[in-house]
């Protein structure tokens, strides 16, 4: 028998793997928005579909023979509702700041009359 020589090697060093995530990236997406071209016609031998619109309510003004429409109900509430609190807002506003705008304008005039004094006593200082 022949003996072949065998040589003693130390262990693999154990290292680590590193696992490696590839990025990510969101792409924004969108559903497209058909638009039908402004000569767009139905097929031939189909009827259009006619609903009719109620009527809106007029009023008539007789010396000047003009009609006026009338708008909804929830229109003209919105719209009173609206004024009534801007007027209510501003008045009330305007009775509390009132006392406050005059006590500053007066501090403020105080302060304008000594400052033209006070001008006024450096300029004759300095002519005589």
């Amino acid at each position: 028998m022949i003996k072949i020589p065998s040589a003693d090697l130390p262990k693999a060093l154990d290292i680590p793997q590193m696992y490696f995530k590839p990025p990510t990236a969101y792409v924004p997406s969108y559903k497209p928005m058909v638009i039908p071209p402004s000569d767009l016609e139905g097929p031939p031998g189909t009827k259009a579909n006619t609903t009719e619109q109620p009527e809106t309510p007029n009023l008539k003004i007789p010396v000047l023979d003009i009609q006026v429409p009338i708008p909804e109900t929830a229109v003209v509430i919105t719209a009173v509702t609206t004024a009534v609190v801007a007027v209510a807002t501003t008045s009330i506003t305007q009775s509390l700041f009132e006392p406050i705008k005059k006590k500053v304008q007066k501090q403020l005039q105080a302060r304008v009359n000594k400052w033209k004094e006070n001008r006024k006593k450096k300029k004759d200082s300095s002519e005589s």
